[in-house]
């Protein structure tokens, strides 16, 4: 068994890390050249990756992965984060949000991709969090959902009478909110396809990372309404509350809206 091959055993048996972590790490590893690498090979993994035509955002992906790796091997080389351009989101906007929820579909596949955007844009929740939702996890009395997200990691999120009323039309027999007519599961690139379509259909400019853009959208409007970047941590799922301020980097029109509101001389 290579080193690599170790490490990623000890990921999954040992701390239980999902499958998708795994593969990341793997793809992540595929970069470096040797299992034991020196401070020229982590240069070279890096030049490579740059070469290959990989953004920033993309290398710091695998440079995490990396360095998770050289502190299981307790190297003390690690490689540092490369500089990245200002994160603004792409969102879905308010008018763009109440077409999704105004929609009228007409079949069981319609009904069920509106309530998957509308769970989508209300809850904050990963794609594969919602097509993971099972009924049980569903409480229509109080407007919670447990969702279970990365590592095997649960938590629970409130969702709104809107979103409640659009679960109570759509139930059926199935373990699965999100199932196919038998009730298997959905493909996440079926999904992609499928709100990508609706966008069109409704007039809707589809963002970059259609789906994820929904968690976007989410994200900034809980802020703009005044929400708290604590409890949108837990909303979110965030283990560290620096992911959550990145996630949600005001625009510049916000800035100018909160200055207007603090400034002493507006007083």
């Amino acid at each position: 068994m290579t080193k690599f091959e170790q490490f990623a055993k000890e990921k999954t048996y040992l701390l239980g890390v999902s499958p998708r972590t795994v593969e990341w790490y793997e793809q992540s590893l595929r970069w470096l050249t040797n299992a034991s690498p020196s401070e020229q090979d982590l240069k070279d993994a890096v030049v490579k990756m740059r070469t290959a035509g990989l953004k920033a955002s993309s290398c710091n992906s695998r440079i995490r992965a990396i360095n998770s790796y050289l502190t299981w091997l307790k190297s003390p080389l690690r490689i540092p984060k490369l500089k990245e351009p200002q994160f603004l989101p792409q969102t879905f906007s308010k008018d763009d949000i109440s077409k999704f929820l105004h929609y009228r579909p007409k079949n069981f596949y319609r009904r069920r991709l509106q309530l998957l955007v509308c769970l989508l844009a209300d809850s904050g929740a990963r794609i594969s969090e919602a097509l993971g939702l099972r009924w049980d996890d569903v409480n229509f009395d109080d407007c919670l959902m447990t969702l279970h997200g990365k590592g095997d990691k649960s938590r629970i999120v409130p969702f709104s009478q809107e979103l409640r009323k659009l679960l109570w039309r759509f139930r059926h027999e199935h373990k699965l909110v999100f199932s196919t007519r038998d009730g298997g599961r959905l493909g996440r690139r079926d999904m992609l396809r499928d709100t990508k379509l609706l966008c069109r259909e409704l007039g809707v400019s589809v963002p970059v990372r259609c789906l994820h853009a929904f968690r976007h959208s989410f994200a900034t409007q809980y802020l703009r309404a005044g929400g708290n970047v604590f409890a949108l941590q837990r909303c979110l799922g965030h283990t560290d509350l620096t992911m959550t301020k990145k996630y949600v980097s005001l625009l510049t029109e916000d800035l100018q809206a909160i200055h207007a509101k603090v400034s002493l001389l507006s007083m």
